[in-house]
């Protein structure tokens, strides 16, 4: 049968109440041959290698023969592109997973592996199918309650990218809460792996709350509400890749746009979408996001309040139609030996109702020389100007390129330049005050003005929100190219005129808005995400809930969820799927004693396997990372965007959306600064839920109330 391998002997050496485990371990492997089904299933990995390895040598022998040079480039671009994702990654299995139909399935007592991506043989039949196929959806959903045909689901274990392991659930013959625990069994394993480096992908994995909002149609743009390590990150990155898949001509014409907080974030998920075979994904950082502008500045709390509220949008418009001058002389054009008078009257009505209607600044200029061109043409066919020669369509655009016409269009609807436009606006007092009118109060017109001039736009120092002024003059003056699909992380952080510049880039397409009200630590966000969602300019997205966390252990996350009350109280306190006794260490010391103690703390999860974070307020990370340096230890820090260090420091305003496998963290009450009001709480929770396998945390001041409880864990 095409798409099936032949079946294998089961030869199990554990089985437990219809789940079947084979295993070896190293010392297994040393000591005596490894199981025969173990084997059988590494054969068929090898072959899969084999005939990935030939299809990239297909894609690689192909040569680009366009009908021109423009066509040529274009087919030699969707080859590279295509070598590109046929690599394979050594470190990882090309299939995790392997689905057995009996004869009620579809197609009935065929064998299916399930990968990362598609792998066929040399005669083109499938031998891994690809995860997001429609054939593959059975793997995340079949339970013995309902089937779907299915027999028995393997689950494959690695070592770096040696199959190491296989499970089996038979599921006509385990019973729901046994085939329960065997997934979770797998879950546990995967998320207490040792991580060092970017994220790894969840496909392997992916839980039917998760695959419900993963396989959602393109159509909907949808907001995942989800707690610390709930996996709403994960799901919006395989929501992409899930789309490129199943919407694979649109998206790959029309792109899909991944957003997220910081340079650090981006380096943290950059092989997720590779490693699924999507390697033609834009992504960028919010501060990035506007096109031609350098971030180089930073505005005082109360100036980035003013820039990022809503009203902004409405006073860079009215800043771009400060610029049309109502005409107050007749507009002479000629036409040949003839010449065509237009009445200032007629113009200066027909610019008042271009300014007063919805259009974009360059659209409207282009309206009001097509008003003039065919008025003129109008005239002169009235007054018998043409011959029986003349093209009208031909006349209008040489009435329309006319220099008398361009010089009409230069007084009356000038050009502009979205930089320029706000340059204006940050530096003259007069043409800001004009454009805020009462949108703005005196004090915020004040605060919106830059102290000192620069000497001129390569002078000035632009501030995140100055970027977002500029995309939002873009928009006004010409447009902004849009995107088929765009997922921004962190979306609880999104001021109204950045949610705007992210409705903007999908106003033909779809959004995936992932975040945490409980994270939220900017003076604008919203504490619900109904009011934040409407500047997308969409239709209402739907808001999904995550229940279920998977990264933080139940000891560490019911530790930091001791803050919702204050930070969130109503936002549901996502639960933890996995304890783990000792996840949590809190230890109180005295001043003197706290560099040696948080020093202490961090040899601690040095000795353990896997990544290490060591997170600390931003004001006491030169002296951390001095006190490091001067020990001779080896660390990264992370707002620089290395990720691939064993021990990362990290500020605490930068941790959001990163994990690690130990965490120390230093100093809560600092953290949680007083002078941050509620933000400095929620940044400390962020901060607390960073673990997967242990959270040491060391103070020498008080914690915070919610965490000076008495029933505090020992340290």
């Amino acid at each position: 049968m095409v798409g099936c391998a032949p079946f294998l002997a089961v030869r199990p050496t554990n089985r437990q109440e219809g789940c079947i485990v084979t295993s070896t371990s190293t010392s297994q492997r040393l000591e005596s041959p490894p199981d025969p089904e173990l084997l059988a299933e590494r054969e068929m990995l090898a072959h899969a290698r084999r005939c990935l390895a030939a299809m990239r040598r297909r894609a690689r022998s192909l040569r680009a023969a366009g009908g021109d040079e423009i066509a040529e480039e274009s087919l030699e671009w969707l080859l590279r592109r295509r070598v590109a994702s046929l690599a394979d990654d050594g470190r990882t299995g090309l299939f995790f997973g392997r689905l057995d139909y009996d004869h009620t399935g579809d197609p009935p007592d065929a064998r299916f592996y399930v990968g990362r991506r598609h792998v066929s043989d040399q005669e083109g039949d499938p031998v891994v199918i690809d995860w997001r196929a429609e054939l593959a959806h059975p793997f995340y959903r079949a339970s013995p309650s309902r089937r779907y045909g299915v027999r028995l689901r393997r689950r494959f274990g690695y070592q770096g990218g040696t199959l190491t392991s296989i499970q089996d659930e038979v599921l006509d013959v385990l019973d729901e809460a046994t085939a329960r625990a065997a997934a979770d069994r797998v879950l546990v394993a995967e998320i207490e792996r040792p991580r060092i480096g970017p994220m790894r992908d969840i496909v392997a994995t992916i839980q039917p709350e998760q695959d419900d909002l993963i396989r959602a149609p393109l159509a909907d743009t949808i907001c995942i509400q989800g707690g610390p390590g709930t996996g709403k990150t994960a799901v919006g990155l395989h929501r992409a890749a899930y789309l490129l898949y199943e919407y694979r001509e649109r998206l790959a014409r029309d792109g899909v746009l991944v957003i997220g907080p910081s340079a650090a974030y981006l380096a943290f998920i950059r092989d997720v979408l590779p490693g699924l075979g999507e390697v033609d994904v834009a992504q960028r950082p919010v501060e990035g996001l506007v096109a031609g502008v350098t971030v180089t500045g930073e505005d005082r709390p109360e100036v980035a309040a003013v820039k990022a509220d809503a009203r902004m949008a409405a006073v860079v418009r009215r800043a771009a139609f400060l610029h049309v001058r109502a005409p107050v002389e007749p507009l002479e054009v000629r036409w040949r030996h003839r010449v065509v008078r237009l009445p200032a009257g007629p113009l200066r009505r027909r610019v008042a109702e271009l300014v007063a209607g919805d259009v974009r600044y360059l659209i409207g200029r282009d309206h009001l020389r097509d008003w003039v061109a065919e008025r003129c043409l109008r005239h002169l066919e009235r007054t018998e100007g043409l011959t029986g020669f003349d093209s009208p369509a031909e006349v209008q655009r040489s009435l329309a390129g006319s220099p008398a016409l361009r010089a009409f269009l230069d007084r009356t609807w000038p050009r502009l330049d979205p930089v320029r436009l706000v340059f204006r606006l940050l530096t003259e007092p007069g043409f800001a005050d004009a454009a805020a009118g009462e949108l703005l109060s005196g004090e915020e017109r004040a605060l919106l003005r830059w102290p000192r001039r620069p000497r001129g736009l390569k002078a000035a120092a632009w501030s995140v929100g100055d970027a977002f002024l500029i995309d939002e003059a873009a928009d006004v003056v010409g447009g902004t190219a849009t995107f088929g699909h765009v997922v921004a992380d962190e979306a609880q952080d999104l001021s109204p005129m950045q949610l705007r510049a992210i409705g903007r880039r999908c106003r033909f397409g779809s959004a995936t808005l992932l975040g945490d009200l409980a994270q939220r630590t900017t003076p604008w966000s919203a504490g619900r995400w109904e009011d934040a969602l409407g500047h997308l300019g969409r239709r209402t997205p739907r808001v999904e809930h995550l229940p279920r966390a998977f990264r933080a252990p139940k000891e560490v996350l019911d530790y930091a969820n001791r803050l919702l009350p204050e930070i969130a109280p109503g936002v549901r306190p996502a639960r933890s799927v996995r304890s783990v006794p000792g996840s949590l260490r809190v230890r109180a010391v005295t001043p003197e004693t706290a560099t040696a103690a948080w020093l202490e703390a961090l040899d601690e999860a040095l000795a353990e396997e896997g990544s290490v974070g060591l997170i600390a307020a931003d004001a006491a990370l030169p002296a951390v990372c001095a006190e490091l340096e001067r020990r001779g230890v080896d660390f990264r820090e992370v707002d620089r965007f290395d990720t691939a260090a064993r021990l990362a420091v990290v500020p605490a305003s930068a941790v959001k959306g990163l994990e690690f496998d130990q965490v120390v963290l230093v100093e809560p009450a600092a953290i949680a600064d007083p002078a941050l009001g509620p933000a400095g709480l929620r940044r400390l929770y962020t901060a607390l839920t960073r673990a997967v396998l242990a959270l040491r945390v060391v103070h020498s001041r008080p914690l915070p109330p919610p965490l000076a409880a008495a029933d505090r864990p020992p340290a």
